[in-house]
């Protein structure tokens, strides 16, 4: 097809008008997007200026539609806005568009729409027709106060607010008209007030909101071309974005329109490694899959797979590979390694030891060796989890070779202390403990990493001698062969991209330091250690890993709405938590411009009725109706979630999937699974369980308390991140479930207002 040149790019709010359109308008505009691109002046078309508007036009979708476009250049357009032929003519004074002098961005603004939105949320529902019978005079009240009154409108101006907003800003005094008007408002001026709504100060605003996202040079409020290359303006940018824009529905909004802060951390120069942290749903999956993309467009012609994605688990890393296939297709694929952390230690040891056929242990498989191990042996003066945890956090993770080194060894966050004898005698069992696995032909996954970074930093300081010698050799290469690959030695990656970094151990990096030459761009990770829910608390500068200075935080929820994120901070309340670097880490700013429903607190009188229930619950949300595949239920045990499937089926019918070490075990059904397994996903609605002290928190934790207080409260903040890791699932429905005393953890939802606790 031949083209003229034509630019046409779509900004992200008109496609969130196009979804909502019938099928057939849709199908409509992806046909007019092609011909327009190949001829603007086609007769069918139309193309026009609209009255009083300098770069404002109006083409032809079909016979019931028009598409509103700004032209920013002689060949560049961007739709704004559809609406039906019979509004796209009218009250025209009422369309603005501009740059905005603080992001640079582009921003179209429909008043008409803005205000009819906030008169009628002032109007509230079931307001029509003034009564035809007199009424009373009602007793005066008193005036309402303005949202922002204490604001300045240069104030506004400054954070970002769209300058022909700023009138109708003066004019809300409830928060329904606010979230009326942030409906249909820019994106940044949506963020600002209802930050400032929150209490949020005009300085942390600021910072935290507005700064992150200021145009680094003056803007230029004429130069619309200049201003739609700018990362605050979210449009699309190719064909295919376009179609996928077009076509993919909220689902594939992720593939295309990325917040101004999301897009820079994919674009930008790094020194070194890098690290973006923020709450759940804030995108940093999507920032990193964008990221890997990034890394690829940059590479130069070839096959090999330069660039690793790695996350901690199978099931993740699955769902990574997917997410990335729709990103960029196989030809992105073809470039990119993409394997959990465990997988690539276990191909490292097994490239190195051919012949070994030793069965790889999970967690719990190895807790129940050692119980066994102490059971034989008689010994009762200590616990299988701690000294599982010693064994693999110290003796592992600092890669300690002899009960000399061990003496020495430093034990910062392993709670109590332990004199000389006591680590003589756990010495003595964790020797027992590795014999007892070596003839059973076992191993834990622990000591593969541990196995696979001490192999991967062997071949790191082969690489670094071998440069050092083509250095003195005036940079003429020697002739050294990599042992058993008869290829040249070198790092097995170029980039590294890591996805929920918080759960790797700290053997796992390092191995991927080891893994990737240290130079511009080599590791760039993304996770939330309010998230952690295994216990690998790391500090990556001493593992290699130097993230300060280099370290950004997203604050924008794109999945969870106010309410259900305002209980899930509740959950964390009282907890401080690190940022992977020595220091401390807060959600500061997390935020969402989402609204919903507050979450709903049910209290039973027991374990029966509790399921009934939920059953009863789960009923009313199907008959919505909601697909059974976009409600979850989370539970703290294994068995709560089997008699739980069983009472649902049982008594409503309701088919229940487990989801298992590798996602939901079949199609169809609602999904039910512990805690752990949450990790990840995301549902329209969500129900979690058993939320009851005893079960969240585990009644071993309290038993912590007086005999271990470091490790007490390492577990309960655990246990926090785990609940606050399930309450963050859900899209716009949360609904708690407890029987006997709740869990402590609530407490702070107990006194939100409204709250339905039954």
């Amino acid at each position: 097809m031949t083209t003229t040149g034509v630019t046409l790019r779509l900004l992200d709010k008109a496609d969130k008008e196009i979804l909502r359109l019938p099928r057939s308008v849709k199908g409509a505009i992806y046909d007019f997007q092609h011909k327009f691109k190949e001829n603007p002046q086609l007769r069918g078309l139309r193309l026009k200026q609209l009255e009083g508007h300098d770069r404002l036009w109006s083409a032809r979708i079909n016979d019931e539609y028009r598409v509103l476009l700004l032209r920013l250049a002689e060949t560049d357009w961007l739709i704004v806005s559809v609406k039906h032929r019979k509004e796209a003519y009218e009250k025209l004074d009422r369309l603005s568009y501009g740059i905005n002098r603080i992001t640079g961005g582009i921003e179209y603004v429909d008043l008409e729409i803005i205000e009819e939105s906030v008169l009628r949320r002032a109007a509230g529902p079931g307001s029509t027709t003034a009564p035809t019978e007199p009424t009373p005079a009602p007793a005066a009240e008193p005036v309402p106060v303005p949202l922002f009154a204490a604001f300045s409108d240069e104030q506004l101006t400054e954070l970002g607010v769209a300058g022909p907003l700023v009138p109708v800003v003066r004019t809300l005094t409830t928060e329904d008209q606010l979230l009326g008007l942030a409906e249909y408002a820019p994106q940044l001026t949506s963020e600002v007030l209802l930050a400032l709504h929150d209490g949020a100060s005009y300085e942390a605003v600021l910072e935290q909101i507005t700064h992150p996202v200021s145009a680094p040079e003056p803007v230029d409020t004429d130069d619309f071309r200049a201003a739609a290359e700018r990362p605050a303006t979210m449009v699309t940018t190719t064909d295919e974005a376009l179609r996928e824009a077009l076509e993919g529905g909220d689902f594939g909004r992720w593939k295309v329109f990325l917040h101004p802060t999301q897009s820079r951390l994919v674009e930008r120069e790094y020194s070194g490694p890098a690290r973006v942290g923020g709450g759940p749903g804030t995108g940093k999956t999507i920032v990193a899959l964008h990221r890997v993309r990034h890394l690829v467009d940059r590479l130069p012609p070839g096959r090999n797979k330069p660039v690793l994605l790695t996350t901690y688990n199978k099931n993740l890393a699955a769902d990574l590979k997917s997410r990335l296939l729709q990103l960029g297709g196989e030809e992105l694929l073809a470039r990119v390694e993409i394997s959990h952390v465990d997988q690539l230690a276990l191909r490292v040891v097994r490239e190195a030891e051919p012949g070994s056929s030793k069965q790889t242990l999970d967690e719990s498989q190895a807790l129940r060796e050692w119980r066994a191990m102490l059971d034989e042996l008689g010994e009762t003066g200590w616990d299988a989890q701690f000294l599982h945890d010693e064994w693999t956090q110290v003796i592992l993770g600092q890669a300690v070779a002899s009960r000399t080194e061990y003496f020495r060894a430093r034990r910062a966050g392993r709670g109590k202390n332990i004199a000389r004898a006591e680590r003589a005698e756990i010495w003595q069992l964790a020797e027992r403990f590795t014999q007892r696995l070596d003839r059973l032909g076992r191993q834990t996954w622990e000591q593969v990493a541990e196995r696979a970074a001490r192999l991967e930093m062997d071949r790191e300081r082969r690489i670094q001698i071998i440069e050092r010698q083509r250095e003195e050799a005036g940079g003429l290469d020697n002739i050294h062969l990599q042992a058993g690959s008869a290829g040249w030695l070198r790092h097995r990656f170029q980039h590294i991209v890591v996805d929920e970094a918080q759960d790797l151990r700290a053997a796992h990096w390092k191995l991927l330091r080891a893994m990737a030459p240290r130079a511009a761009n080599d590791i760039f990770l993304v996770g939330d250690t309010h998230q952690r829910i295994y216990g690998n608390q790391v500090t990556l500068g001493s593992l290699g890993v130097h993230i300060r200075g280099r370290s950004a935080k997203l604050t924008l929820s794109y999945r969870t709405t106010r309410q259900i994120l305002g209980s899930a901070l509740g959950v964390l309340s009282g907890e401080s938590f690190d940022n992977l670097d020595g220091s401390t880490e807060d959600l500061a700013g997390y935020r969402s411009v989402l609204t919903g429903g507050i979450p709903q607190l049910y209290g039973c009188d027991d374990w029966e009725s509790e399921q009934e229930s939920i059953a009863a619950l789960l009923a009313d949300w199907i008959a919505l109706p909601t697909p059974p595949a976009q409600i979850a239920i989370c539970v703290p045990t294994n068995a709560m979630a089997s008699q739980l499937a069983y009472t649902l089926l049982a008594h409503k019918g309701i088919k229940a999937v487990e989801i298992g070490p590798e996602g939901p075990r079949g199609d169809e059904g609602v999904h039910i699974g512990t805690m752990f397994r949450f990790k990840g996903l995301e549902y329209q609605r969500m129900v979690i369980a058993g939320v009851r002290d005893g079960l969240v928190p585990r009644e071993a934790v309290h038993q912590l308390r007086g005999s271990d207080a470091v490790r007490y409260r390492r577990e309960l903040q655990r246990a926090r991140s785990l609940l606050f890791v399930a309450a963050t699932r859900s899209r716009d429905s949360l609904a708690i479930f407890w029987h006997g005393r709740p869990s402590p953890f609530l407490e702070p939802l107990m006194n939100l207002p409204a709250s339905e606790a039954r």
